[in-house]
């Protein structure tokens, strides 16, 4: 009865190890159809060199603590200084650790399975005054408590919220960051800085 009651717990004892090993795979295979070019086009416009002065900086708009936490240091001082594939690398990392959640908004476009024209893919400090990039976040953002664009308003306006960029407006309302900036240009005197309160033409 005893070597009986063995022999089942090391079959289950190596289906459960095949299991964990399936799992294993399963996640790599995760990490690997992520459209990183999705989650940038989202983020910073498909702009890898963007530093508008924000606390977030790259194609992925990575904080200078999460940067370094994840090994970005070994590429650049900041993410918009390295290479789109040395933000991918350190992107993996995240992605490893924290989910895709650590994009909360643009980690959405992750398995998006469209093509995205890039910008700046060897990594260098764009200027605050380049209005092609388009993810600026308001200065009350913080990677913690930032919430999606939400349709606050209707008959064509809307009221900037804590965290909200010209992309992710743009998107809510089913057009792009351009017309929206384009739309708004006697009030948005610099497309990468917007403020929460500020009423904007949709």
């Amino acid at each position: 009865m005893s070597k009986t009651l063995s022999r089942i717990a090391s079959v289950a004892s190596v289906a459960a190890l095949a299991g964990s090993i399936t799992v294993i795979a399963g996640q790599n295979a995760s990490a690997d159809s992520v459209n990183w070019d999705a989650v940038a086009a989202c983020e910073s416009g498909g702009n890898w060199g963007t530093n508008t002065r924000n606390g977030y900086q790259g194609g992925l708009q990575f904080s200078s603590s999460t940067w370094n936490a994840y090994g970005g240091g070994q590429y650049a001082s900041s993410a918009n200084q390295a290479s789109r594939d040395q933000q991918i690398a350190v992107a993996e990392k995240v992605l490893a650790g924290q989910g895709i959640g650590a994009w909360p908004v643009c980690g959405a476009n992750a398995g998006s399975a469209g093509s995205y024209t890039s910008t700046n893919t060897g990594g260098t400090a764009a200027s605050t005054s380049n209005a092609a990039s388009s993810t600026t976040r308001s200065t009350a953002r913080t990677e913690s408590t930032y919430t999606p664009a939400r349709a606050a308003s209707t008959g064509g306006s809307y009221t900037v919220q804590s965290g909200d960029t010209l992309s992710t407006i743009a998107a809510a309302h089913g057009t792009t960051w351009q017309a929206l900036y384009a739309a708004n240009k006697s009030n948005i005197t610099d497309a990468n800085l917007i403020y929460a309160g500020e009423t904007l033409n949709v």
